[in-house]
C-alpha cells in the first residue's frame, strides 16, 4: 500500500480535502459536483474528463485531484492523469514517483500503462503522472499515441480524469478537451477574470469540446450560500 498522504503538505502539491476530512463542507461540494456531472451526461456515458480553468492559480489541479477521490469513493475504478506536461503536480499531491509518467507512454511505444500507473491511499484510484518534462508537451498531446493511450485507458478504466494546463495560456487542453467525453472549467472568486474566461470558452468551442459545466470555487464564507464550491451548468 501506498503511504499515507501527510495532512499538512503545500510543498507536496494539491489539498486533498476530500480525503483528509470526508465530513467537511467542501467535500460535501465536491460531492455535488460528482453528482451533476454524472447528470449532466445521463444520455451518454461518461468516461473521460478534461479538468482546466481559463488561467493559473484557479484550483483546477485541487478540483481534478479532490474530483478523482470523490468519485473513486462510489466503486468506480478511477485514474487521475497528470496531462500538465509543464507545471505537473499530482506526483506531489499523492507522494508518488515522477520517474516515469505520460510523457514516458507517448514518448517510448515499448511501454504500456499498466506499468505506468501508480496505486494510492485511496481505493479504487490510480495515477498516472506527468513524466518527465518533455519539450513538445502540445505536439505529444496531439499525436496518434495520445489517441490510442486514450483508447487504451478507456477500456482499462471506468473514468480517466485529465488534469491539464490552462486553456488561454497554452494549447493543451484545448487538444485534449477535443478527445474526451466532457470538460470542466474552474474559476476562483477574485482571481479569475471574465474576459479570460470568455476566451477560455471560445477556444473550447473553437474544437467542439462538451463543456459540462463551471467548478466556482474560493467563495467567502458568509457570502451567498456559504459554500466554497458551486457547480453551475452551461
Amino acid at each position: 500500500m501506498a503511504k499515507k498522504i501527510k495532512e499538512h503538505s503545500t510543498t507536496n502539491g494539491v489539498s486533498l480535502v476530500s480525503l483528509l476530512d470526508q465530513s467537511s463542507t467542501v467535500t460535501e461540494q465536491y460531492r455535488t459536483i460528482r453528482t451533476n456531472i454524472q447528470f449532466a451526461m445521463v444520455d451518454h456515458k461518461l468516461k473521460t474528463l478534461v479538468v482546466t480553468s481559463s488561467g493559473h492559480s484557479e484550483g483546477k489541479s485541487t478540483t481534478a485531484a479532490n474530483l478523482a477521490v470523490v468519485f473513486a469513493t462510489t466503486g468506480l475504478n478511477v485514474l487521475l492523469v497528470d496531462a500538465d506536461l509543464r507545471k505537473p503536480t499530482a506526483h506531489k499531491t499523492f507522494q508518488l514517483n515522477n520517474g516515469r509518467g505520460l510523457s514516458s507512454l507517448l514518448s517510448d511505444r515499448t511501454l504500456d500503462y499498466q506499468s505506468t500507473v501508480q496505486p494510492t491511499v485511496v481505493d479504487n484510484l490510480k495515477v498516472l503522472t506527468s513524466g518527465p518534462k518533455p519539450p513538445n508537451p502540445a505536439e505529444l498531446l496531439g499525436s496518434q499515441r495520445m489517441n490510442q493511450i486514450v483508447e487504451e485507458l478507456k477500456e482499462g478504466f471506468d473514468l480517466v480524469i485529465f488534469d491539464m494546463p490552462p486553456v488561454v495560456a497554452v494549447t493543451d487542453a484545448q487538444i485534449m478537451a477535443a478527445k474526451v467525453d466532457g470538460t470542466v472549467l474552474v474559476v476562483r472568486q477574485k482571481v479569475t477574470q471574465k474576459s479570460s474566461l470568455a476566451k477560455a470558452k471560445e477556444l473550447l468551442d473553437i474544437v467542439n469540446a462538451n463543456i459540462l459545466g463551471v467548478v466556482f470555487n474560493g467563495v467567502e464564507k458568509g457570502s451567498g450560500n456559504g459554500y466554497y464550491y458551486a457547480y453551475e451548468y452551461k
